[in-house]
């Protein structure tokens, strides 16, 4: 309860502080590729979908697969900076302030990803609300390998403390962990 408390209200004053920004980088998202806002379905809690949302980074006619699946020509100038900066997560502030995603949580995977599914259901990932970051984006591991993504997010959630929760913030802030890597 604690955590979904600090989850909304940071969630909440995040939306409001980065509101200037948010409303910038959509009208220079208009420029860049037409429609700026990206939303995609994913695996949430209990392998229930919900819809995902971020600032787009990659041209419109790009194929829906992982980012390590995705290749580099497809990344516009500005979703090169969006990533970046990590700024193209920001949108996601909306999907923790409906209750579809924590702070810090297992990323949420596509439904055609099945060997994760496979490795995270097997280690009760699903039980869990998925994350904007966590244990494995501030290590650089992302959905292109798997089983050590499931063991690194099963770790993250036996080990998870109020102090490492906010440990995985401020990393991630500051700009450990290189995000998901593109082919």
């Amino acid at each position: 309860m604690l955590i979904r408390t600090l989850d909304f209200l940071m969630a909440f004053f995040g939306l409001i502080i980065t509101f200037p920004i948010l409303l910038m980088v959509t009208i220079i998202g208009y420029f860049d590729t037409g429609l700026p806002i990206f939303i995609q379905q994913r695996v949430g809690k209990n392998k229930n979908p919900f819809n995902l949302i971020k600032f787009r980074t990659m041209s419109v006619d790009t194929k829906s697969v992982a980012s390590h699946l995705a290749s580099t020509a497809s990344i516009t100038k500005l979703g090169g900076f969006l990533r970046k900066t990590k700024i193209d997560e920001l949108p996601q502030l909306i999907n923790v302030l409906k209750g579809e995603m924590s702070f810090v949580g297992p990323r949420p995977n596509l439904f055609n990803q099945e060997e994760l599914i496979t490795e995270r259901d097997s280690r009760g990932i699903y039980n869990v609300l998925p994350g904007i970051t966590g244990l494995a984006q501030v290590n650089t591991i992302d959905m292109s390998t798997p089983k050590l993504l499931a063991e690194t997010d099963q770790k993250m959630i036996e080990t998870l403390t109020l102090k490492s929760y906010f440990k995985y913030i401020i990393q991630t802030a500051t700009g450990s962990g290189s995000g998901d890597r593109i082919s």
